[in-house]
């Protein structure tokens, strides 16, 4: 009797530590990202940002930053990557483009 209530206790052990609780899912959907549709111009500035910018860093989704708050760092970067003023105009139309 004994090693049959050991067994039984195991048992409820294992499968209370076996089960998991899964957290309610809302019932409304998520929102979707907002896309916009690129022109040639604003393709160019994206390829731009891609190329230009991956190649000392990582990329910024270009939402992370306010437009205020890209302003001094596309200047800077732009220097820094030795892109000319149509270059930087095209990454700067598109990451407002994004905003």
């Amino acid at each position: 009797m004994k090693n049959f209530l050991i067994l039984a206790g195991l048992a409820l052990f294992m499968v209370s530590c076996g089960t998991q609780k899964k957290a309610a899912v809302a019932s409304t959907p998520a929102e979707a990202p907002k896309t916009v549709a690129l022109t040639p111009e604003l393709e160019t500035g994206k390829n731009l940002y891609d190329n230009s910018c991956a190649r000392c860093h990582k990329l910024y989704e270009p939402k992370k930053f306010t437009k205020e708050e890209w302003t001094p760092i596309l200047v800077r970067m732009g220097k820094k990557a030795k892109l000319d003023e149509t270059q930087m105009a095209s990454i700067t139309n598109y990451i407002d483009s994004q905003l």
